[in-house]
């Protein structure tokens, strides 16, 4: 919006010439997503909880998770109000990568309201019926994977999968470029689902990934830097970077009241968006599998989860009785189970997103 309305004024003073550039708005969607959070966080707290919209701890989590009750939930409110807020003031709004980005959030964050919705105005144990959830995510995620196959030009190459640790090299998907996205989005946010388990987790792995993935795109929009380290240029990669600055400076603002002891979770609302929101930049920069790397912890969150189910259903069948792999999953409740304190999980978990992210960016030199 501000692009809009002030850097035609440019033309009457040069200051207003700053609007143009990516780096500015970047910083200005971050400052302003970041201060909305902090700013209207209590609000949003009080109004959850004068609502009842707190948590019901599921009887098969650690025990000590049980003082956690009643601790305001549905929280992904903040972060994607501020994201958007953020992006209506500094994106482009007639890039058409933008565009899918506000389809995404605004889909995916009802289809998890609705589900946190069940479960705490209607007080369905099991929130959104799971088929319901699933053909809702399947849903989007065939429309994003249309707009963007047959947007796109054929210089863009957009089936081409990017190889990270090999320059040049490409795998052309083709046609399975479409059931390839929608496994990605699906996929990707159940497992930002799954990984929202202990305070502030899910909130900083992500600010973590968007990290590593707002600096490829702005590496990758910018055409001397992407030329010189031999990136593919995007044209829309710039707009993306804004979005994605401003997703992490809601996300970093949510963390204020997120961290242990958490204050608000972030709940279905949340965790279901931001990760179909990961995913979809990822296909939209050509950069899937420099999701996979920076987003490890997410992958191995839901590998955790099924095998756990699957040993427990085989193992049950062979031997009579199931057995199971963890002490709980996911797994950061198999560690809590060992003894370990959830802050130190959570900052390991950190570190670990830290390393994930320099070895994705690594990446860019072998190319």
């Amino acid at each position: 919006m501000l692009y809009h309305l002030l850097y035609p004024l440019a033309d009457y003073s040069i200051v207003f010439n700053v609007f143009r550039y990516v780096t500015f708005r970047s910083i200005g969607a971050f400052i302003t997503a970041l201060l909305f959070t902090l700013m209207f966080g209590p609000y949003f707290i009080r109004m959850l909880k004068n609502k009842a919209a707190v948590e019901s701890i599921d009887e098969n989590m650690p025990e000590k998770h049980q003082i956690k009750a009643g601790t305001p939930t549905m929280g992904g409110l903040i972060i994607l109000v501020a994201m958007l807020v953020a992006s209506l003031f500094w994106n482009i709004l007639t890039n058409s990568a933008i565009l899918l980005m506000y389809l995404s959030t605004l889909w995916l964050g009802i289809l998890g309201f609705l589900d946190d919705y069940l479960k705490n105005f209607v007080k369905a144990k099991k929130g959104l019926i799971p088929r319901y959830k699933l053909w809702g995510q399947i849903s989007v995620a065939l429309i994003l994977a249309l707009a963007i196959y047959y947007s796109s030009s054929p210089a863009d190459n957009i089936t081409a999968l990017q190889i990270p640790f090999f320059k040049g090299m490409y795998l052309e998907l083709g046609l399975f470029f479409i059931p390839f996205v929608i496994f990605m989005i699906i996929g990707s946010s159940n497992a930002v689902n799954l990984t929202d388990g202990l305070d502030g987790l899910a909130a900083g792995t992500l600010a973590f990934s968007a990290l590593g993935l707002g600096i490829m795109s702005y590496l990758k929009g910018n055409f001397i830097v992407a030329d010189y380290l031999n990136l593919e240029f995007i044209q829309n990669a710039g707009e993306l970077t804004v979005f994605i600055s401003g997703m992490m400076g809601a996300l970093i603002g949510f963390l204020w009241y997120n961290s242990y002891p958490a204050q608000i979770f972030m709940g279905d609302t949340g965790s279901l968006a931001l990760g179909g929101i990961l995913a979809v930049i990822s296909v939209l920069l050509k950069e899937q599998i420099f999701l996979v790397i920076i987003g490890l912890i997410f992958v191995l969150e839901t590998g955790s989860v099924i095998t756990q189910r699957y040993w427990f259903k085989y193992t049950k069948k062979k031997f009579g009785a199931g057995r199971r792999v963890f002490l709980c999953a996911p797994i950061h409740h198999h560690y809590e189970l060992k003894g370990i304190h959830e802050t130190k999980i959570v900052t390991r978990f950190y570190i670990v997103a830290i390393l994930l992210v320099a070895v994705g960016l690594s990446t860019i030199k072998l190319r």
